[in-house]
């Protein structure tokens, strides 16, 4: 018989928030090699929290795409990429890099520019750029990294559909392994093989994507308009579950 694969990370009961802030509560999840995972959840639901948490245990092993960019707006397209690997040469290699680019490095992330639809741009400032292109500019930085896991916290939501579904592919071509937060519910069931879903500070979908229907993530996210005592119907039915009816393989929390 072969031996059970041991998770990359494991969490078990862990309280996860900012200082005495508990943002999330009875956290039990695994990360296994292998494995793409769509992290959803309203907005402050604790996505970013968990991100945090998983790139602080996974340490060297991650690449990171933030959720604001992390971007500096006055360097080129071309050093911000750059900086995704700044800790591996010297600081005289860089300094000099911020003057005159290093041929090598320069090739390597004219490649990633050239697949992410930013090739005539290397030289550009971030500030001037649009919204989805500082997004891709985020995205190829941490890709140039070239590490095993991809961690991203809503890396295309700045991009059309159609850009989400090339980005997704290029990630996932180039990470065998990630954890990526979005609201697309479509994409998390089409693109991942898991999904975790978060609300009201638990985990309450810890599921096999194939196993989900939209209607399942719809439940995460609480309606924005709440229909009036007077025009709602007598016999209406609750929008939304109670998170302890959502599905959750590893048994609800």
């Amino acid at each position: 018989m072969s031996e059970p694969r041991a998770p990359l990370v494991a969490l078990d009961d862990v309280d996860l928030g900012h200082g005495e802030q508990r943002v999330l509560t009875g956290l039990r999840l695994r990360l296994y090699r292998g494995e793409r995972v769509a992290l959803l959840g309203p907005s402050g639901a604790g996505k970013s929290t968990l991100l945090a948490a998983l790139r602080a245990r996974l340490g060297e092993a991650a690449a990171w795409c933030p959720q604001h960019h992390g971007l500096v707006p006055g360097l080129a397209v071309y050093h911000n990429v750059y900086m995704g690997r700044l800790a591996e040469r010297s600081a005289l290699a860089n300094l000099w890099n911020l003057v005159r680019p290093l041929r090598r490095p320069w090739d390597e992330v004219a490649e990633l520019c050239e697949r992410l639809g930013l090739a005539g741009l290397m030289r550009r400032p971030v500030g001037s750029l649009s919204g989805g292109q500082r997004q891709r500019t985020a995205i190829a930085r941490a890709l140039y990294q070239e590490r095993e896991i991809f961690l991203g916290d809503e890396p295309v939501a700045s991009v059309d559909p159609h850009q989400a579904l090339r980005l997704l592919a290029l990630i996932e071509a180039r990470h065998a392994t990630g954890v990526v937060a979005l609201h697309q519910r479509e994409l998390a069931l089409s693109r991942f093989d898991r999904v975790w879903g978060l609300r009201d500070g638990r985990l309450v979908i810890d599921a096999p994507a194939e196993a989900l229907s939209l209607a399942d993530l719809d439940a995460l996210y609480p309606d924005a308009e709440t229909a009036s005592p007077d025009t709602a119907p007598r016999d209406a039915e609750p929008a939304e579950p109670s998170p302890a009816t959502l599905p959750c393989s590893r048994g609800r929390a």
